[in-house]
Order: structure tokens, then sequence, then C-alpha cells
């Protein structure tokens, strides 16, 4: 199993309407690295779900359900998408600001590459993210 985290903009697609829609298809993706990331993913995979811009927290676990596939929002058909279910809530969301302060998750790329929407988290940094969030 791999683990990531996929950005979404509250306002635009939040944590609380991941929950009451169950699944979904996460579309929209727009840059080459994040869609390299999207076609990695493989069913049964975990990623955390952050809102970013407004709140910038990790607030809960997907799983993927659905692997790559062309997203019908892209003209051009370069770009896909996947499909995830929701798992659960962390207890305690976990802020840009912790990450950023604690040294055991130095090297995460949601610091080092803070505006990719999709990226891959290691297995060391999920277990400790879920430590915070208090799913331990």
């Amino acid at each position: 199993m791999a683990y990531w985290l996929v950005k979404s903009e509250p306002f635009k697609y939040s944590w609380d309407r991941m929950v009451a829609d169950g699944r979904t298809h996460w579309d929209g993706v727009r840059n080459y690295q994040a869609s390299n990331n999207l076609k990695a993913m493989r069913v049964g995979d975990r990623a955390f779900f952050y809102h970013s811009n407004e709140g910038k927290e990790i607030v809960g676990i997907v799983e993927v359900v659905r692997e790559y596939y062309p997203d019908p929002s892209d003209p051009d058909g370069k770009f896909g998408m996947v499909d995830v279910a929701a798992v659960q809530a962390l207890a305690t969301p976990v802020g840009l600001a912790a990450i950023k302060s604690d040294p055991v998750l130095e090297g995460i790329a949601l610091v080092r590459q803070s505006r990719l929407s999709v990226m891959e988290v290691s297995e060391a940094h999920w277990h400790h993210l879920c430590r915070l969030g208090g799913l331990a």
C-alpha cells in the first residue's frame, strides 16, 4: 500500500461534503507531477484529505477505490482522475504550522512542494501524522 495527500479548497469540496458523498472522483488536476501521482495510485492506497488555502490542515483519510481514468472535464484528454471514498476523520486536525515545525516531518512534500495538489507521503510520515491526528 502507498500513501498520499490530496488537497482541496474547502469552499470547492470540503471534508464534510466528502463524508456526505461517501465517494467521489478526484478530478481537475492539471499539473503533470500531480497527474503522475494520480496515475501511480492503486486501489486500496490511502490518502490524507487536506484543506488548502482555508484551514490548511489534514482533516481526514480517503481510500482509492478506482484507479486512474480519463477526466471528462479535460477538453484535451491529457489528464485523468481517480475515485476515492471517505474512510475516517482525524480526531485532531493536523495543521500546516505543526507539520512545518515537527522535525520528524522534515522533507515532507507538503512543505517542499507546497503548491502540488497530489503528493506521495512516506510510510514513516503517514504513521507519524496519524499519531498527531489522534489515530494511533
